[in-house]
């Protein structure tokens, strides 16, 4: 065991005070793990539009303070009772959702919704005795989605950490805690495009490029990008898209333009913007008979989705998925294997890098619509 086990840790955390408001950089303490808990020493973490998003509580019941962070990679610093898979001295990623290993969900190979450990955005503490382990002078500081990684030291139950190669490096491999894998195993597991099909991907953000670099590791021969921002095509052909359509530049709804680019409908679509309409056009675009749409992006909870009976009648089949459909525990760690063999691209997805002093830059780069991910050193 390490020297500091079963004790509490003084180290630095970037803290949210308040919604909207610059993170503060403060001395917090954070407790030992308990039953099923580990304490991760944090080496690198990303930053993604989720926690934007929860930072200007736009997504929850305001939640604050608090300490956000959920795309990582770090170091196992110690163990709490009744942990047997994961030692000190393990590299790990932590996920935002987990794999408790027990429920019908994990045990089933059809999915990756765990029922104790999967993401529960409004739950500021952890499961064991419903109480945070980060304080400042005894003041509770509150966890976000079981991971909190903007702080050197973090504890998350057991079942949100994917043990993973020690060789691999943990300041690209951070990244696929959340977005990129999401977007990658969309495609990958769940639209499933064969070799020379046709996909369309909407949306070409970190998840959407993500999706792309899933297809485009399929062997798909045709990657068409959508998007209503043209400046993000030519960034997008770093990730396989082939073609690019802007809806604002047709009289006509895109799905119509893709039928009649690809001789009645793409094979394959991915959806990754969370709109509506968009979620209509990545249904409707695929061609009948075969084609499938998956929708990844997140909607308003007030949103309907509406289409015709007779799109599904025609054999379209219509699917959503969570994380990629990726266990975490189970398969990142072959996610990783397939950056360490060369077979996925990391590197291209990392736009910017800033210790952790700056973080609040992370969240500027992001805000201004400059960075796909912004790697933040923890060790300055």
């Amino acid at each position: 065991m390490s020297s500091t086990a079963g004790q509490v840790i003084r180290c630095r955390a970037a803290v949210a005070w308040e919604a909207g408001k610059p993170l503060v950089i403060e001395e917090v303490e954070v407790a030992p793990p308990q039953a099923m808990e580990v304490r991760v020493k944090i080496l690198f973490t990303s930053l993604c539009h989720t926690d934007v998003y929860f930072w200007e509580a736009k997504g929850q019941t305001p939640l604050f303070p608090r300490i956000f962070g959920h795309e990582a990679g770090g170091v196992v610093e110690s163990v709490g009772e009744s942990v047997t898979e994961l030692k000190p001295g393990d590299h790990v990623l932590p996920v935002f959702t987990g794999e408790c290993g027990d429920c019908r969900h994990c045990k089933s190979e059809e999915s990756n919704m765990c029922d104790l450990l999967r993401i529960n955005t409004d739950r500021g503490e952890m499961l064991n005795d419903g109480k945070t382990r980060f304080s400042i002078n005894g003041k509770p500081i509150y966890h976000f989605v079981g991971t909190s990684t903007f702080s050197e030291y973090t504890v998350v139950h057991v079942g949100c950490l994917a043990k993973i190669n020690p060789s691999a490096p943990l300041d690209k491999v951070c990244v696929l805690s959340c977005g990129i894998s999401t977007g990658l195993g969309a495609t990958l597991n769940v639209a499933k495009p064969t070799k020379g099909s046709t996909v369309a991907i909407f949306g070409l953000g970190a998840v959407g490029l993500a999706a792309a670099e899933g297809a485009r590791i399929a062997g798909a021969s045709r990657i068409i990008g959508v998007d209503l921002n043209s400046s993000r095509f030519e960034q997008a052909k770093k990730f396989g898209c082939t073609e690019f359509v802007n809806p604002k530049d047709h009289d006509k709804p895109v799905q119509e333009v893709l039928a009649e680019m690809t001789n009645g409908g793409v094979d394959r679509s991915v959806e990754c913007t969370g709109s509506i309409n968009a979620m209509i056009s990545a249904f409707e675009c695929v061609h009948d008979g075969w084609g499938v749409a998956v929708l990844v992006g997140v909607p308003n909870k007030d949103d309907a989705f509406k289409t015709h009976p007779v799109n599904l009648l025609n054999e379209r089949t219509l699917k959503g998925t969570f994380f990629g459909n990726y266990k975490p525990r189970s398969d990142l760690p072959s996610v990783v294997e397939k950056y360490m063999n060369k077979e996925l691209e990391l590197e291209k997805f990392i736009t910017h890098e800033v210790p952790f002093s700056e973080i609040n830059k992370a969240f500027d780069y992001m805000l201004r619509g400059e960075s796909l991910r912004c790697i933040i050193h923890m060790e300055e």
